[in-house]
């Protein structure tokens, strides 16, 4: 009886969490899933996004600005690792990496030297704050959250169904086609880099704000908690959401899936420390089990028309 009460307890801020890192997740879509490539930078984005936003607000500025000018730096962190893929010709994994090992020495210098910097809701007026995740109010994050999401839902949905939004995503489909039709595609990734990073980068301004602190190890993971998400939401919806805003909303449903599983595991009295090796295993299972399904369920062998065909006519024939 206690353990279902921490978890109901727990819930809220699984679910508040669990929006947060679904914006997130929608960074790794982009690059996994339009772009069809790998992007490693989102673990350092992630925090650069924090940093940056912590700082700003420290300084004085308003938390919607100190959003926006987090969201700016996580379209230069895309920039150069677009750059360094396309222009430098380094793979994109690599460039990626490249492009996160810098991001730490960056993320320090944002946050003047310290590996920590706090900004408290007693302080300044936050957009979120984790202490109001249990209130029925509209200073509860979840509600900004949801409405956050949505308005990225619908202004992905609406930019991937114009023409620079389709190349985009003709460009992750088949580059050598996409150029034969005309298309940029070294333009076209690196606008897909940096726009997935500046997802990565809001969502990691809000999470600093929501925790009411910015750490320059905050991002360590993203890009396995992403993966998670993105593979949770087409296991589960995969065939009932067709349309690619409702793709888009099952990354974020995966996300808050994937934080509720894991406060149900915590609360069952998992060592905290074996965070990431569930992670991994969790992502391992809903990766393997498309695989599995189809190697257990049964193949239809498809039956030739002209045999059809004859079938019946052949039939005729003797009954004649």
């Amino acid at each position: 009886m206690n353990v279902l009460t921490s978890l109901f307890n727990a819930l809220p801020g699984a679910v508040s969490q669990g929006f947060i890192w679904g914006l997130m997740a929608l960074g790794v879509y982009i690059t996994f899933r339009v772009l069809n490539t790998s992007d490693l930078t989102v673990d350092g984005s992630l925090a650069t996004g924090g940093a940056v936003c912590v700082m700003l607000i420290r300084s004085g500025a308003a938390p919607w600005m100190a959003v926006i000018a987090a969201v700016c730096a996580g379209l230069i962190a895309g920039l150069v690792t677009g750059f360094l893929n396309t222009v430098c010709g380094i793979p994109a994994i690599l460039a990626g990496i490249l492009t996160q090992l810098s991001l730490y020495s960056i993320n320090l210098r944002i946050m003047e030297s310290k590996a920590n910097q706090a900004v408290s809701v007693d302080k300044y007026n936050l957009l979120i704050s984790q202490r109001y995740v249990r209130e029925l109010s509209f200073r509860n994050p979840i509600f900004f959250l949801i409405i956050i999401a949505a308005v990225i839902i619908f202004l992905l949905y609406m930019f991937f169904g114009t023409e620079l939004g389709s190349s985009i995503r003709a460009t992750g489909t088949n580059q050598n086609m996409a150029r034969a039709q005309g298309i940029n595609t070294k333009f076209n990734t690196v606008l897909g880099f940096m726009l997935a990073n500046a997802l990565v980068s809001l969502a990691g301004a809000l999470l600093s704000q929501y925790q009411g602190s910015a750490d320059v190890n905050m991002g360590r993971g993203a890009i396995v908690i992403g993966l998670a998400a993105v593979i949770i939401g087409e296991v589960i919806f995969g065939k009932i959401f067709i349309n690619f805003a409702l793709r888009l909303l099952a990354v974020i449903i995966g996300a808050v899936i994937y934080y509720i599983v894991l406060q149900i595991i915590l609360q069952l009295g998992l060592n905290t420390n074996d965070l990431k090796l569930l992670t991994a295993i969790l992502v391992a299972i809903f990766l393997a089990i498309p695989y599995i399904k189809g190697k257990v369920a049964p193949k239809k062998v498809p039956v030739p028309a002209a045999a059809e065909a004859e079938t019946p006519a052949e039939g005729g024939e003797k009954d004649a």
